[in-house]
């Protein structure tokens, strides 16, 4: 079956996916969805003999159709490969009654790796199928994990160039440290005067801008993003969700079709909208819990059935998810609205004029299999606490955020419940040490907590730690919120 995609806001275009991954973002600022969701065609019992990479292709087979089956194992071959410090490339470890699916163990130690790998040989590939001869400038806004994972999958790729806009001022120290210490000739990092909202609805202006379009490709430049708006990133993320279940049934958790929750650390939404389209494509989910923390717009959203972004924006110890604009939730909207592009480009409009929007008490029945929680700071760090204390496991503070709403919602549940673990706690290791014993960590250097986090834990200090100890600063650029398409077109040299 050869599936095309259409944007959330109209109905006029359609495209392949090679395509949909090229633009990135519809041509309407919608976002591109597939026409309909494919059905899983392996048997369920036959994930628990396959790899990571079979398991992959299986998935990825069904939505990248104009891909052949040798271009997209080649693809698949290339990401998932010794980048990854383990063969599982997403363990699934049983902690204190929960199954933690860990999604750290790539390049830059986040879960953004498990697309990001892929992503730039998706997008080569498709620009070979379509015959684009113009550069593809990757222009992406991060709240800390995107950006390096993104820098490091297309840092000196023929054909590409990325630039990522990160707030200055809002990511951890080692997010930070890793994305300014990237090498490759075709990178360029620029902190904003701003909070990841404003970078991303910078960015959007940009793909937005039909005249800046025209002025790039007449230099023989165009535009495609490594966000999580971009399908080519969404696609790869379904993937680990129906290894999970594979594992489950491997380590005999579970028998075939009996259903498991999810609980999903969520900002931008991308992460556990994959779980959504998983369980759509016919993988036994019961439950999905989406776990927020103190900025709660998306618990609020499911509780009451109104978007409201008008609220204070605050910095907290999980900061890939300080987010009050989360763009994939869009997605979600145009299917419980009935795939209805005029009401979803509506309310989207009202988010961008008003503020916010309210969905249809119809709109709001069809999210049953959501449930929403979110732990406070105190919360995220009693919960990195209460498992390190009982189990000897270190988790970081995105992964405590979605460990609190799985004892506060899920764990009485009865059903086996895997939590999405997005991130190494090495990547935020002044926050997990200070949860873990903030009188006894106080007065340590970010290096010597790493060192101290390798002795509690017994866990190996990841590569990606190891090389920034002593990397030098390689990017400098800083701007205002409001000078994010002048530094593009200095950049680029337009």
């Amino acid at each position: 079956m050869n599936i095309m995609y259409k944007s959330t806001r109209s109905n006029n275009e359609k495209v392949t996916a090679s395509q949909a991954i090229l633009k990135g973002l519809a041509e309407d600022g919608g976002l591109f969805v597939p026409e309909e969701i494919p059905a899983l065609d392996v048997e369920l019992e036959t994930l628990s003999s396959m790899t990571y990479q079979e398991t992959a292709y299986e998935v990825m087979k069904l939505f990248l159709s104009d891909f052949s089956e040798e271009e997209l194992k080649a693809c698949i071959r290339g990401a998932y490969d010794e980048k990854f410090d383990t063969d599982l490339i997403a363990p699934l470890v049983k902690k204190d009654g929960a199954y933690y699916l860990e999604l750290f163990h790539g390049k830059t130690i986040a879960f953004k790796d498990m697309a990001l790998s892929i992503l730039p040989y998706l997008m080569t590939t498709a620009a070979k199928k379509n015959g684009v001869k113009n550069e593809i400038v990757i222009l992406t806004a991060t709240s800390g994990d995107t950006g390096k994972a993104a820098l490091a999958g297309f840092a000196d790729v023929p054909g590409t160039s990325i630039i990522v806009f990160y707030p200055k001022d809002g990511v951890s120290p080692i997010q930070k440290k890793q994305m300014l210490t990237q090498k490759g000739k075709n990178t360029n990092v620029v902190g904003i005067i701003g909070n990841f909202d404003d970078a991303q609805t910078g960015v959007k202006k940009m793909f937005n801008s039909k005249e800046l379009a025209e002025r790039m490709d007449k230099k023989g430049y165009q535009f495609s993003s490594a966000n999580s708006i971009n399908i080519g990133r969404l696609v790869p993320q379904i993937v680990y969700y129906v290894y999970a279940y594979g594992q489950l049934l491997k380590q005999g958790e579970i028998s075939v079709g009996e259903k498991m929750n999810v609980v999903v650390p969520t900002g931008n939404f991308g992460n556990i909208l994959a779980a959504y389209y998983a369980k759509n494509m016919g993988l036994p989910i019961d439950t999905l819990y989406c776990a927020s923390n103190e900025n709660k717009v998306l618990f609020d959203f499911f509780q009451s059935g109104k978007y409201d972004r008008k609220r204070e924006f605050i910095l907290t110890s999980s900061p890939s998810m300080d987010i009050l604009i989360s763009s994939n939730l869009e997605r979600l909207i145009y299917r419980i609205a009935g795939e209805d592009a005029d009401k979803t480009k509506a309310l989207m409009e009202a988010l961008v004029k008003e503020g916010n929007y309210e969905i249809t008490p119809e709109m709001q029945e069809k999210l049953t299999c959501f449930q929403a929680g979110y732990a406070s700071e105190g919360e995220t760090a009693a919960a990195i606490r209460k498992v390190y204390e009982a189990a000897d496991y270190v988790m970081d503070t995105h992964t405590a955020v979605a460990s609190h709403v799985y004892y506060e919602k899920a764990a009485q549940s009865g059903t086996k419940t895997v939590i999405a673990s997005t991130a190494s706690p090495y990547k935020f290791t002044r926050s997990v040490m200070d949860a873990i014993d903030k009188e006894k960590y106080d007065s340590m250097t970010d290096f010597e907590l790493v060192d101290e986090l390798n002795r509690i834990s017994g866990v190996t200090v990841p590569n990606a730690i190891e090389e920034i100890r002593t990397a030098p600063i390689l990017h400098n650029t800083v701007c205002d919120k409001s000078e994010m398409q002048d530094t593009v077109e200095k950049i680029l040299g337009l």
